[in-house]
């Protein structure tokens, strides 16, 4: 160990008030520090400098509850749904596919998706940013994704129209 932090740690160790620290050559003519003076060694006292105090500060008050309008503005920079075409049809088949959910910052603790098919929610809501759609008709819809406390909309995605274009079975 090196003989600074040696002392540093000396120093940490002592009250402020009542430390008093001596350096001495030990027998094997090294430099040593020690908060007695040892017996039958000539130690010389150290000057310590005063000790750094910072003064302890309040914390800041907390945020005034925001309404429902302001967290919506506020709560994520970023909102949206991908992987949806929206120049040219959707291709699904049994009129099954998925979506993402593009947040940012992440979903907070309590947040949940829900998705928003024809303006009507759609599915369970989750934490998880893939979300399926499972036998959706052909044809034009609407699609956003709302993040959701229990049953306050905590915010909106902007709404994405798509088509969707599926086999005709006769």
């Amino acid at each position: 160990m090196g003989r600074g932090f040696l002392l540093m740690l000396l120093l940490t160790a002592l009250p402020a008030a009542a430390a008093q620290i001596y350096k001495y050559t030990d027998a094997a003519g090294n430099t040593a520090y020690s908060n007695q003076p040892p017996d039958g060694v000539k130690a010389q006292p150290v000057e310590l400098p005063p000790l750094n105090s910072v003064e302890r500060q309040a914390p800041p008050a907390p945020p005034a509850e925001a309404t429902s309008s302001e967290q919506s503005r506020s709560a994520y920079e970023v909102l949206e749904l991908t992987n949806l075409p929206t120049t040219e049809a959707l291709r699904a088949n049994n009129g099954t596919f998925t979506v993402n959910v593009l947040i940012k910052p992440r979903l907070q603790g309590p947040h949940l998706f829900r998705l928003l098919l024809d303006d009507q929610p759609y599915g369970q809501p989750s934490n998880v940013p893939i979300l399926q759609l499972v036998n959706i008709d052909r044809g034009t819809h609407s699609l956003a994704v709302q993040v959701i406390e229990g049953e306050d909309v905590v915010q909106q995605s902007p709404i994405v129209t798509f088509t969707v274009q599926r086999v005709h079975k006769p």
